[in-house]
């Protein structure tokens, strides 16, 4: 091919003043590690009693983040306010009309609350009916191991008397996992088993013959993994209390678990016409508004540069804590996310400094990611800036521990110059991209943004056994570490920031077994729909639905609110999560949505999960 030298010589001239200017804009930063760790040690402080949503001390850290973009210079991004505001619950507590009243062989008794039974957390609230009684041994359907305690059983309209865990727990050579519980073992599921199969109510009672050496001790209440409101009674019964209403129906407790366990058959039944149940529980859901923090600084075009992180965490524990025995400490949340929200802090200190970027940035600091990625969900369906302007949306969870130079970095398959602009920015900084994840979701708040079409990048710096534990302590942080990923984040932002190009959004076509619940890992067959964690009154919204997926092939779309598989109701995502997992790949399914005030039907056939 000719040239022409000159003007070559010209255009080459150009390009490396650019170069120097575009350098002079993204160098990486000398960010200073004990800078951030004050942030973290403050953010993760027993003084803010691990930040849960609807917690004064949540909008204690609202206010410090708030404060430290004012303080940088930095413009409230709505309407003159560093806050946006929005409503969730928080928390269900016991009101003071839970009772349960029975006749069994002759004799009525009206039951205590905290005496003999406890309701659960996502039980309905009300009056139930007047009904019979019907015993359901595990309350499990598992057509898998070949299992199902309420086959030809009739429980319409009933109340269920089952117990807790699964049978042969302590037989390794169970098909039931031996001592590793199933996801059968849940007390959602059971409930959401027991709902499907008709009943109004269920009454969980421990299985002490099983556990001899275990005292029967009710479940904390509002420590239990569950949607609000499972759309089903659902109490624990004092077990003394369980045994004698078998007794009454001529049953021994020890002997049905013993023949269960031996012969691995249900052993259900129905009580005498004359047992009659009803309870009536009352529970108080509390609503609370918390705030997303926004910041934003200005750059030469309206095109800008999202960096956000989520800044609560699970207050002194609660159902998602995974030290179940340390409910009640503080959960301090130093890396999960004290280290994020601190990262989103000391960049805006940085770009503040810096000459104006061709793109603008907006600084995010989300509330209510721990109860769902509710904060990130509200903003990309209420944008404080158009979400048609926003070239890419940078997140950071849980970036305390890099071990070895290594970072998890996710999404870079979603925009068109992502991968080599990171990859890049590794190579200079010296760190070590891991970006085997290229579909842009997963458990954090950069999975909202993906649904709307705006390329992500996640950071993400690994798991570790502190996590959502007391012992997740700022002191565990490495600042230094840190600090290096921040110098990467801030680069990549600022070469974002100022690149002629712009990443155009791109949907990844992911296997199936990559995350999202209907298209994630686990058993079960591949569905392939992104749920909003949006609790709505009734149905799930799918936040977006993969590219090539069995639901993207069915028509379904982002925004369908599923209301209906294969001719079951579905009222929340444990419902759905349920209706699938009974299912197997290959098979089709009639599914119901709500789209635009329309119900429309699909059929959907289900493949393999890889």
């Amino acid at each position: 091919m000719k040239t022409n030298k000159k003007a070559y010589a010209g255009a080459a001239v150009f390009v490396f003043s650019a170069a120097l200017v575009l350098a002079a804009k993204t160098a990486a930063p000398a960010f200073n590690a004990a800078d951030y760790l004050a942030h973290v040690k403050y953010l993760a402080s027993d003084e803010l009693k691990g930040r849960g949503d609807g917690s004064p001390e949540l909008d204690q850290a609202a206010r410090y983040i708030a404060s430290q973009f004012r303080s940088f210079g930095l413009q409230p991004a709505n309407s003159g306010s560093y806050y946006q505001d929005f409503q969730l619950t928080t928390n269900a507590r016991l009101g003071l009309d839970n009772r349960i009243s029975y006749s069994l062989d002759g004799n009525a008794k009206t039951l205590q609350a905290g005496r003999d039974f406890i309701p659960f957390n996502f039980s309905s609230t009300g009056a139930g009916p007047e009904s019979g009684l019907v015993f359901a041994g595990y309350g499990i359907t598992a057509p898998e191991y070949n299992y199902d305690d309420y086959a030809g059983l009739d429980v319409k309209g009933r109340y269920v008397l089952i117990l807790r865990h699964e049978p042969q727990e302590f037989d390794e050579k169970s098909p039931f996992a031996g001592r590793n519980f199933t996801s059968h073992a849940q007390f959602a599921t059971k409930a959401v088993n027991a709902k499907m199969h008709g009943a109004c109510g269920v009454l969980l009672m421990n299985d002490l013959p099983t556990h001899p050496n275990d005292r029967d001790e009710f479940e904390k209440f509002g420590a239990t993994a569950g949607p609000d409101n499972a759309g089903i009674f659902f109490v624990q019964l004092n077990s003394d209390e369980g045994a004698r209403w078998l007794a009454a129906a001529g049953r021994n407790l020890k002997d049905l678990i013993s023949s269960i366990d031996r012969t691995l058959k249900p052993q259900s039944f129905a009580f005498p016409d004359s047992a009659r149940i009803q309870v009536r529980i009352d529970i108080q859901r509390d609503l609370a508004v918390v705030h997303n923090v926004a910041a934003y600084l200005p750059g030469e075009t309206e095109e800008y540069i999202i960096i956000g992180a989520h800044y609560d965490h699970l207050g002194l524990g609660d159902q998602y804590s995974l030290a179940p025995s340390e409910i009640g400490r503080v959960h301090h949340g130093a890396d999960d996310n004290a280290s994020g929200t601190a990262g989103v802090i000391e960049l805006a200190r940085y770009f503040s400094k810096q000459p104006k970027q061709k793109r603008g940035m907006l600084f995010l600091a989300f509330a209510g990611e721990e109860l769902g990625l509710l904060g990130s969900s509200w903003y990309v369906n209420h944008p404080l800036l158009p979400l048609a302007n926003a070239a890419a949306m940078i997140n950071m969870d849980m970036i305390g521990r890099v071990r070895d130079s290594k970072v998890y970095v996710s999404g870079a398959g979603t925009g068109t110059t992502l991968q080599k602009i990171v990859s890049d920015a590794g190579a200079r900084d010296g760190m070590i991209v891991d970006l085997a994840e290229k579909a842009g979701y997963g458990a954090s708040d950069h999975t909202s943004f993906t649904s709307k079409q705006v390329p992500v990048l996640f950071f993400f710096s690994g798991l570790h056994a502190d996590y959502h534990k007391p012992s997740d302590t700022w002191d565990k942080i490495d600042g230094s570490a840190a600090t290096r990923l921040l110098a990467l984040v801030a680069d990549i932002a600022g070469r974002l920031a100022n690149d002629a190009e712009r990443p155009r959004f791109v949907r990844v076509a992911e296997p199936a077994h990559a995350g999202g619940v209907g298209g994630g890992a686990g058993y079960g067959p591949y569905f392939g729909s992104i749920p909003d964690f949006t609790e709505l009154p009734n149905g799930v919204r799918f936040a977006d639905v993969r590219e090539g997926s069995p639901a993207a092939k069915a028509g379904l779309r982002a925004g369908d609110i599923l209301t209906e598989f294969d001719g079951k109701p579905v009222q929340n995502l444990y419902d759905f999560t349920y209706a699938l997992r009974s299912h197997k790949p290959g098979d089709e399914v009639l599914v119901k949505v709500l789209r635009a005030g329309h119900v429309i039907e699909a059929k959907v056939l289900l493949s393999k999960r890889n």
